[in-house]
């Protein structure tokens, strides 16, 4: 690794300024980073057991069953038992659930699609470029293991 101390704090604040920045702009209908999160898996991946989810979202499950008990009372999710095992619960996307990760998904979209129309060409391709070895540090983060 070639990079300094300075440029990896430079790429650290540079990732948070954008998370913070697209979440302020981008209401998540008072819902929580993690609660839009779960939304997001369950939408994404299809119905999963709490297992799944909670190792998907690096959540505990004690917190993700606060998580989806929230988000199930406010009609975003759905839970049932697991017809292969009726001691174990799945959870579901609910059409106001996928409506909302929709709408987030799209407006989050918008956002960086202007931001990059407004950027000078190079540094926008170079960003574009560099999507294989942001999706690489990525999954590096999460598993660090790997």
């Amino acid at each position: 690794m070639t990079e300094a101390p300075d440029e990896i704090t430079r790429l650290k604040i540079a990732l948070s300024r954008i998370a913070r920045t697209v979440d302020k702009q981008v209401s998540g209908d008072g819902l929580t980073r993690t609660q839009l999160s779960v939304i997001g898996t369950v939408a994404r991946l299809g119905p999963l057991g709490i297992g799944e989810l909670a190792e998907v979202e690096g959540l505990n499950p004690t917190m993700l069953s606060r998580v989806v008990g929230k988000l199930e009372s406010d009609g975003l999710l759905r839970r049932s038992a697991d017809p292969s095992d009726r001691r174990a619960a799945r959870v579901e996307v609910t059409d106001a659930g996928r409506a909302l990760h929709c709408r987030l998904r799209d407006q989050r979209t918008q956002l960086f699609t202007d931001a990059l129309a407004r950027l000078p060409g190079h540094d926008a391709d170079s960003l574009l470029s560099a999507l294989p070895a942001l999706e690489s540090l990525a999954a590096a983060i999460a598993d660090p293991g790997r």
